[in-house]
């Protein structure tokens, strides 16, 4: 008796299960969810499956909350360069690599290229692999006895690029437009290896106004990355890498560039936003362009001018080229000994969604 009443239990359990999941694939009398039945009857409720994506954090960016800034001058235009007026700028949020781009991570780059790797994966949206010239990627390791004169550069030229020991420095010797080809191919790389079903969106260069804005850490207004007025903490080390008083280049404890995460990071977590090699961004530049542009995510694109803006200063460079409101230019094919870069990602999601508190995101 028992043996029937369990194996009865067990037959209405295993035929309600049976019925839930027929249910669920439109059989007794079921036509689907919600949204097929109301399309069956004429009405419209968008291509179904493409609620939930969520944008990802890519692998070392941090993400950058929407917000205002007053965007130009925090100090003395000592220059005298009326080229960084104040004007107050709204900034949409936005993903900025965490270090600027290291030899080893350009290596993988060129090596893509070398070898022939582009086309590894499944692209989703993009049908073909972008095409490169492996000798117009080569960054240009003369640049270290060429951009300075009667200086002993060699031991840097030799092994700076190449040798496992600068590895997580700062790629340098890399023109404007060679920056743009590895946001490119890092675009490619990203989603060609993805299985999401949609493409993430493209890495580029930050724009200027994104650059600065990152720069401050979540600050309004600051003179340097760190906020403060001052060129040494608390303890009197200096805050970055440059050229302290009138050549005391190794008061900093680097003689030259320092790692990609050296020194401490701002307010949003990024490293070097001053000091170190200076970076490219986006714009073109022009000394009235803060006057031309728009006040929500400024732009100054002008394909005909070859100057491109720079920012942040450099180990080279004295402690006025590491405000966040400097501004410099270098020519867009020019190779130096000074100058890398870092990407930023444009992120697609809701306006101000990110949480103010704690800043995070999903990673991939």
């Amino acid at each position: 008796m028992l043996l029937k009443m369990k194996s009865r239990f067990f037959a209405l359990v295993i035929g309600l299960i049976a019925a839930t999941l027929l249910q669920g694939c439109g059989l007794f009398g079921n036509r689907g969810g919600a949204s097929e039945k109301l399309n069956r009857r004429g009405e419209v409720t968008g291509v179904p499956k493409r609620s939930g994506w969520q944008q990802a954090l890519p692998y070392e960016m941090v993400p950058v909350k929407a917000g205002t800034f007053w965007m130009g001058q925090a100090d003395e235009d000592i220059a005298l360069s009326m080229s960084s007026m104040n004007k107050q700028i709204t900034i949409s949020e936005f993903f900025m690599d965490k270090y600027e781009v290291s030899n080893n991570k350009y290596r993988q780059f060129l090596d893509a290229v070398r070898m022939g790797d582009l086309a590894f994966g499944t692209p989703t949206t993009q049908a073909d692999p972008p095409e490169f010239e492996y000798d117009e990627l080569v960054p240009d390791t003369t640049v270290w006895s060429t951009s300075f004169t009667h200086h002993y550069g060699d031991p840097l030229m030799e092994y700076y690029f190449d040798h496992p020991a600068f590895d997580d420095y700062p790629v340098v010797g890399v023109s404007w437009e060679q920056a743009k080809k590895f946001c490119e191919w890092k675009s490619y790389h990203m989603n060609a290896n993805d299985r999401s079903e949609f493409d993430m969106p493209k890495f580029r260069l930050p724009f200027e106004a994104e650059w600065e804005y990152a720069a401050k850490g979540g600050k309004e207004i600051a003179k340097y990355p760190w906020g403060g007025p001052y060129l040494r903490n608390r303890r009197g080390c200096l805050m970055a890498n440059f050229k302290p008083g009138r050549g005391n280049y190794i008061d900093d404890g680097f003689a030259y560039t320092a790692p990609v995460d050296a020194f401490a990071p701002n307010g949003y977590g990024i490293f070097n936003m001053a000091g170190n090699v200076s970076e490219w961004v986006e714009d073109a530049y022009s000394p009235a362009s803060n006057a031309l542009v728009w006040d929500m995510d400024p732009i100054y694109d002008d394909p005909n001018e070859p100057r491109k803006v720079v920012r942040g200063g450099s180990w080279k460079d004295v402690a006025h080229f590491l405000e966040t409101s400097t501004r410099t230019y270098e020519y867009q094919q020019v190779q130096t000994a000074h100058i890398g870069f870092r990407t930023a990602m444009t992120y697609i999601g809701r306006s101000g969604s990110m949480e103010s508190r704690t800043n995070r995101r999903s990673r991939r």
